[in-house]
């Protein structure tokens, strides 16, 4: 009988060791086309520049004009788009985990609405609309301040944060409670918005509907570097509560019988993936999908252990975003389309996929 015992452990431990290696070597897979996908997005663009020419350019050879477009154009673009990419996935991920719900995604809390309501409140009021500068378009251009934008939009994420949360902690801190306060805030900081491109004039609503537009194009080595440490806080205490979350996936109560502090997990969690999304937004605009495809996809190839899945999600996203980044800046000739636009017409189709899959299973 102990005979039988120990070969039957023997064959699971080989069994998980195999597994494990499998979902290793395919985390490195991702890696490897993130780092092919990203010199891919390198060489493209609207400039005409050959491989070449972009090639030399990256190590600062050929001509000036060139060597410009590729460092501070190209690589700031890139490195948004790799980090926002990675941020907005890993969000989608904990929410999804934390908030019990697979359809959960960075814009569940309200937080885009609220960004979207904080640039509107910038870009309308104080910039480029009723209450100073009119329809010259170059006073506009001289009034608006993108960092001034980006800030208010972060500001009203976070106080939208704030809010749901601390109305959460009024009654309890169950996941309905979160999705459904995130709901009604953001309908109020969409209708916010409304009312305030409602009395703009036709350069500051002009102004505002292009900044909703997800643009990697606005992204500085500076936005890069703000972005960047947001997200690594974010995705270090996110790895350091992997095994929290897979208790988590059991319910409250096995997470509670583990010693873990759900509500404080739950309340960290989502305060931190909500910061991330905001920092993101408020720099970069609207980037729909990400946190929906990339950990979902993740999920399916490798299950849902947190161990692998938040890697692999964080590199899933950066891929998802170089993607979206190369065909924005392919497609057109001459200009770069929002990669907002393209995140949604690659999200959308995927998205009604996990609706119409889920319920086929729970039929």
């Amino acid at each position: 009988m102990n005979d039988l015992v120990n070969k039957y452990e023997l064959n699971l431990r080989k069994e998980y060791a195999k597994t494990r290696k499998a979902k290793i070597i395919t985390i490195f897979v991702i890696l490897a086309l993130v780092i092919a996908m990203t010199f891919v997005c390198l060489f493209v663009g609207s400039s005409n520049m050959s491989i070449s020419e972009s090639f030399m350019a990256l190590f600062r050879q050929g001509s000036a004009t060139n060597i410009k477009i590729m460092w501070n154009i190209r690589v700031p673009r890139i490195l948004a788009a790799l980090i926002a990419g990675a941020g907005l996935a890993v969000s989608g991920l904990i929410m999804q985990t934390t908030l019990g719900n697979v359809m959960a995604s960075p814009s569940t809390l309200g937080v885009s609405n609220a960004a979207v309501f904080g640039a509107n409140l910038s870009i309308i009021a104080f910039a480029g609309g009723f209450l100073s500068l009119g329809n010259n378009v170059q006073d506009f251009s001289s009034g608006a301040n993108p960092y001034a934008t980006s800030l208010m939009a972060f500001l009203f994420s976070f106080i939208s944060i704030l809010i749901i949360l601390g109305l959460c902690k009024f009654k309890d801190f169950s996941p309905n409670s979160v999705v459904l306060a995130g709901i009604a805030i953001g309908s109020i900081w969409t209708a916010g918005a409304t009312f305030l491109q409602f009395f703009a004039t036709d350069v500051g609503l002009s102004a505002a509907v292009i900044w909703n537009f997800g643009d990697l194009g606005r992204a500085t080595y500076e936005i890069d570097l703000i972005m960047g440490i947001v997200v690594i806080v974010g995705v270090v205490f996110f790895a350091i509560c992997a095994w929290k979350y897979n208790a988590l996936l059991g319910g409250d109560m096995i997470a509670n019988s583990l010693g873990i502090r759900v509500n404080v997990l739950r309340f960290i969690s989502l305060l931190l993936s909500s910061l991330i999304t905001a920092v993101c937004v408020s720099f970069l605009g609207i980037i729909g999908f990400v946190g929906i495809v990339a950990p979902h996809s993740m999920k399916r190839i490798l299950g849902n252990d947190h161990r692998y899945s938040i890697p692999s999600t964080i590199l899933a996203g950066s891929l998802l975003l170089l993607i979206a980044d190369t065909l924005s800046r392919g497609i057109a000739n001459g200009t770069a389309l929002p990669v907002g636009a393209i995140t949604s017409l690659i999200g959308a189709p995927f998205f009604l996929y996990l609706i119409f899959s889920n319920r086929r299973k729970s039929i």
